[in-house]
């Protein structure tokens, strides 16, 4: 295996479609998976351009790729924003960038990025709204002023508006009938409270937010929320930094707005272990999830030692859960444990499998040996080792992809942690101390207050409807 300072440039998708997208701007770039790694010994915080331009706080990044640039950005427009009296609006302001501006309509500006093989995409998680592009070397300026474009200029169409409702109202019935889906939402709703930011409004709430919500309102939130302020904008691959600010100065010349991001409040605990059933008929798996909150953040000083740990318990087949609950006694096909939600605030700690009902007993009795011994006695000496260098290599590999650096630059800003925290990160992991990682376990995590959420036919559980609106 080559270590990873020698792919300097590895096209994933084949060297021929490398050559041909290099030849071509009509090949579109969205499918191929670019491993672009600057050579370790020239760190990221040392090569990366931070500046403010047009109000953005802008990073650029020059790497070894060919003719490919990679655009990631966001601004704090999130679900939290939307407000009490609309939960829905700041989904439906987003959804609305890519319906045409008051230049453009939506197809003439798909047909100027297909020309050119490039992708311009909007969304919006708790926190943010989240601005993802791609591109060649040559159209950045195009890309850019469309980003722009689209931002600050939407068309707000009435008859797009109409229409993006009933999307949304479908996109989330049909997840409604995901067993995972309906288990992540409970789960979030039990663990966070209202007004923290990872909250999420209740199904059937958003439903009926959606349908009365008026176009004059998303307009307001728009008008309230978007902006340079606070926005977030980070250029990845084979780009001139100077150049790229250059664009980003022309494309952002003028606008004005925007409101930084609220400081999160954090999530608190439970007094004593909850189980909630959600009850959904003809479905063959019961979808699991178990944990709390952990009132850290990312870059919080024992946020990566819980990590290790908790990577330990339940990372791929090596970790605890896969070894004993799947492998070992065949009650599931996957489980595992994770740290989520904790870029923006304080997040969460979570189990998460899925068990046939019948095995649903027996899968969690199962679980809940693995957890109370590995909180009881914490990790091993040889299982610190391992996951270390399992976790550094994860880590690298993502920074192999223009899309997987752009990423990880980006999180590191939200996560109010400095550039060079990127090349530190292996250095930070290995020498974390095993008292240090039991330590964590021990201090954060409580199995006797855990949230247990099972999601699906859930032997002798009463049904319950799903939302309606």
């Amino acid at each position: 295996m080559k270590s990873l300072s020698q792919l300097s440039v590895l096209l994933a998708c084949g060297s021929a479609a490398g050559r041909a997208l290099r030849s071509s701007a009509l090949l579109s770039v969205a499918g191929c998976s670019l491993l672009v790694i600057t050579p370790l010994h020239a760190g990221i915080a040392e090569n990366a351009s931070r500046q403010k331009v047009a109000g953005i706080d802008v990073v650029a990044l020059k790497t070894g790729v060919r003719d490919v640039v990679t655009i990631r950005g966001d601004l704090p427009a999130g679900d939290s924003r939307s407000p009490d009296t609309n939960s829905a609006l700041a989904d439906l302001a987003a959804g609305m960038l890519d319906k045409g501006t008051t230049k453009n309509d939506k197809f003439a500006i798909s047909k100027q990025l297909g020309d050119v093989g490039a992708n311009v995409s909007f969304g919006t998680n708790s926190a943010a709204l989240n601005i993802s592009a791609k591109c060649l070397r040559a159209d950045l300026p195009l890309v850019l002023g469309l980003i722009a474009e689209q931002l600050r200029t939407p068309a707000f169409s009435p008859e797009e508006f109409a229409k993006l409702k009933k999307q949304l109202v479908g996109n989330i019935r049909r997840a409604m009938e995901d067993v995972d889906s309906r288990s992540d939402i409970a789960f979030n709703n039990a663990v966070f409270p209202l007004g923290h930011t990872n909250r999420r409004p209740a199904t059937a709430q958003f439903l009926a937010d959606v349908d009365k919500a008026t176009l004059d309102e998303v307009k307001a939130f728009y008008q309230q929320y978007y902006g340079p302020a606070a926005m977030k904008l980070v250029i990845v691959g084979d780009v001139d930094p100077d150049a790229a600010r250059g664009e980003v100065g022309k494309a952002f010349a003028g606008w004005t707005g925007g409101s930084p991001a609220p400081k999160a409040a954090k999530a608190g605990t439970v007094d004593a272990a909850r189980d909630q059933n959600v009850f959904m008929a003809g479905k063959a798996s019961v979808s699991v999830l178990w944990g709390q909150a952990t009132q850290l953040r990312y870059g919080d000083p024992d946020g990566l030692a819980l990590r290790i740990g908790t990577t330990a318990l339940g990372s791929g087949f090596t970790g605890r859960l896969m070894a004993n609950v799947r492998d070992k006694e065949g009650l599931t096909y996957g489980i595992y444990s994770a740290v989520t939600n904790d870029t923006y605030a304080d997040g969460d700690w979570r189990i998460g499998a899925q068990f046939a009902p019948e095995l649903l007993e027996k899968g969690l009795s199962s679980t809940r040996r693995q957890l109370a011994a590995w909180h009881k006695n914490g990790i091993t000496e040889a299982e610190l080792a391992s996951n270390k260098g399992k976790y550094v290599g994860s880590y690298k590999l993502g920074l192999a992809t223009t899309g997987g650096m752009a990423d990880a630059i980006l999180n590191t800003m939200n996560r109010d942690l400095p550039l060079s925290f990127i090349d530190e990160f292996g250095p930070r992991i290995n020498s974390l101390t095993l008292a240090q990682v039991n330590g964590a376990i021990e201090k954060h995590l409580d199995p006797a207050k855990m949230i247990l959420i099972k999601a699906g036919t859930v032997p002798g559980a009463m049904p319950v409807p799903a939302p309606r609106g």
